[in-house]
């Protein structure tokens, strides 16, 4: 708890004061904001540390506290799952999420010193929506598992053996 404590005081521009909302019941104001989030990353893809993260929300003074409403962006990249070349994108996330004095784990977040920290809203809504698998494109042939060609930029002699039937289920699935 002592760290979470210091690091709401430690200032960044993800952390928005909110105490003329809190005064006004039904006010609303918009932010936009752009900073650096380290730590983004996941299973196939990271937002670099030094990329921005852009935040576009509105802010909204409501009973139970503060509720964040827009969209989070950041560039992402990431080696492509089938022939490892780099790979990169862009990522929009949507979030209607509610700051409150005494939050719901795991549900809401915290609104602590009348200031709304985005930064674990921004980690949340990022992290679970860069793609596990990234590919360089749809139709990507991925690397050779004999020879280790890239199949995509050249072609190989390998001959590939008639795959298990037990499998056969397994292949007609499209993932």
């Amino acid at each position: 708890m002592l760290e979470a404590t210091r690091s709401m005081s430690t200032p960044t521009p993800l952390r928005i004061p909110v105490a003329d909302l809190l005064r006004r019941p039904g006010s609303s104001r918009a932010v936009a904001v752009e900073a650096p989030v380290e730590g983004l990353a996941g299973a196939g893809a990271e937002v670099p540390a030094t990329a921005p993260v852009r935040v576009d929300v509105t802010l909204e003074q409501v009973s139970e506290g503060i509720v964040v409403r827009g969209t989070v962006a950041a560039r992402w990249s990431g080696p492509c799952s089938r022939c490892l070349a780099p790979v990169e994108a862009e990522v929009h996330v949507h979030v209607d999420e509610l700051y409150e004095a005494s939050p719901l784990d795991g549900e809401t977040y915290l609104l602590a010193d009348d200031t709304v920290d985005l930064e674990p809203l921004v980690r949340d809504a990022l992290v679970l929506e860069l793609p596990a698998a990234p590919v360089c494109r749809d139709d990507c042939k991925g690397i050779c598992p004999s020879c280790g060609a890239d199949r995509n930029t050249t072609t190989c002699d390998c001959v590939e053996s008639e795959p298990d039937p037990r499998w056969a289920a397994l292949r007609a699935l499209d993932l």
